[in-house]
């Protein structure tokens, strides 16, 4: 039995300096959070706006720290918060590709306060239960062995009944005690304001070019607006918008039709659900100019699209189809209308008993990736495209007055958000104040009444955003929670 336990002491000691003993690269790094990068990937959130943007914001967070990681003699490491939203897995799945269930995904926190990049990988794959049996298989480099025999020299671990017994602080309990400790909003305006104001000043030359290119194209072309999908920084946006004015200059014949039109900057060229003109920052001047020259063609289908809307609506006792961008998958024009028709047949050949008129005043989305038709707190009803009729007929009509209360409440309590972030921008001296797309009109409510009973002069000058979690951006802006503590 003393053999069985001193073999077994022994093994685990050698395990433990072995793991001290490697290093990953970068690629290996990379390549051993595959799975990782699987299930959260932006890209499989297009059904879910909310969740993708709250997952691109982590990755850039999470991609920052892995860069500072590898940075020779880097030290000021701060523990990182992050929160991502991974999909589920079947539990019997043997493919990859077709191991995601289709009950959706869940939120997982973590804290990264490692310093090797071993450590950390390890540590995000089990914060996210995945899978950590492929990393042991990598071709990781050992460590130079004068390196390696410095780890001989490491603080001891003892057990822990010899604090106890001694009276000495536990090193590992007063680590776990500081990650209990929630972030205050003062704490951390304390710590990041100096960060967040040299970025800001570094960005303010790049703010004042994009104003200036914006509001010059803007009515050189003529166009509603220019806005951009995802929030790339400044320099980026600049970026783009050099890129459409020499395609301006160069072929200026081709943009005649974008009177009154906006502009999107997004992942793909064409044009959105909503009548936007989108430009994917991917693609060269011979695909933006193609998607110009297709728009007479792109305004035929629209108007073919707003006339299925309204057979839709007839059959529906006139309540409204809408498409809301905030919430819902950014489509294009193309994809939309095939939506639309495949819903209006399903009603046409269903004759459904709806009186006409009968619901004028409601509005409704419809949503690809649900099975149950729901209300939202907006007072809209979300309609899956594969709802049974009958069961669609009975819902909304029991659910017709609630929708029309929800929807007289949003008109107040848009009001209310609007005077409450202009109230919250003077009363701090903000540059600017606003929301990620994922932060309801409630919480930001919540946020601003919060915000005021405060005394905050770190904010004076300052953009904030209201998000889900505490960052600063590459342009000095600063992001905190809506349910800050």
């Amino acid at each position: 039995t003393f053999y069985y336990f001193g073999r077994l002491c022994l093994d685990k000691i050698l395990l433990q300096c072995v793991l001290q003993s490697r290093t990953l690269s970068g690629a290996d790094a990379i390549n051993a959070l595959r799975p990782f990068y699987f299930a959260v990937h932006p890209d499989f959130f297009g059904q879910h706006p909310k969740e993708r943007e709250v997952n691109e914001n982590s990755l850039k967070r999470l991609n920052g720290y892995l860069e500072n990681l590898q940075k020779p003699g880097f030290r000021s490491f701060k523990p990182t918060q992050l929160t991502f939203y991974v999909r589920e897995r079947e539990p019997n799945s043997s493919n990859v590709q077709e191991s995601f269930s289709a009950s959706g995904f869940r939120a997982v926190s973590f804290t990264l306060h490692t310093r090797d990049l071993l450590s950390t990988v390890l540590d995000i794959l089990n914060s996210c239960s995945l899978s950590t049996e492929h990393v042991q298989s990598l071709n990781v480099n050992s460590q130079p062995h004068k390196e390696a025999k410095s780890t001989v020299n490491r603080p001891i671990k003892w057990d822990k009944t010899y604090y106890s017994f001694t009276g000495f602080k536990d090193p590992e309990e007063e680590l776990e005690q500081a990650q209990r400790v929630e972030t205050t909003l003062l704490s951390w305006l304390d710590d990041n304001e100096a960060s967040a104001v040299k970025n800001l000043k570094k960005s303010l030359p790049l703010r004042k070019e994009l104003e200036r290119l914006k509001i010059e194209l803007s009515h050189e072309l003529q166009l509603s607006d220019i806005r951009w999908q995802r929030s790339w920084g400044i320099a980026h946006r600049c970026s783009q918008l050099h890129s459409l004015g020499r395609l301006v200059q160069q072929r200026p014949e081709i943009l005649e039709n974008v009177k009154g039109r906006t502009v999107v900057f997004t992942d793909r060229s064409g044009m959105s659900a909503a009548g936007h003109i989108m430009l994917g920052t991917m693609d060269v001047h011979h695909h933006w100019t193609k998607i110009f020259e297709r728009l007479p063609n792109y305004y035929k289908l629209q108007k073919r699209l707003l006339l299925l809307e309204d057979r839709i609506s007839q059959l529906l006792g006139g309540i409204q189809v809408i498409y809301i961008e905030e919430l819902q998958p950014l489509l294009t024009l193309e994809e939309y209308f095939e939506t639309l028709n495949s819903f209006y047949n399903k009603l046409r050949d269903s004759r459904l008993p709806f009186h006409p008129r009968s619901l004028r005043g409601l509005q409704m989305i419809l949503e690809s990736d649900r099975y149950a038709p729901s209300l939202h707190e907006f007072g809209h009803f979300m309609i899956p495209t594969v709802c049974d009729p009958a069961a669609l007929q009975w819902f909304i009509f029991a659910k017709a007055q609630e929708a029309r209360e929800n929807l007289k409440r949003k008109e107040e309590m848009m009001i209310t958000e609007k005077e409450l972030i202009n109230t919250s921008t003077e009363r701090f001296s903000l540059e600017r104040l606003y929301k990620e797309p994922s932060v309801s009109s409630a919480q930001m409510i919540e946020c601003c009444k919060r915000l005021l009973e405060e005394s905050l002069p770190y904010l004076q000058g300052m953009h904030l955003c209201i998000s889900h979690f505490y960052s600063v951006l590459q342009d000095g802006d600063l992001c905190i929670p809506w349910n800050w503590k």
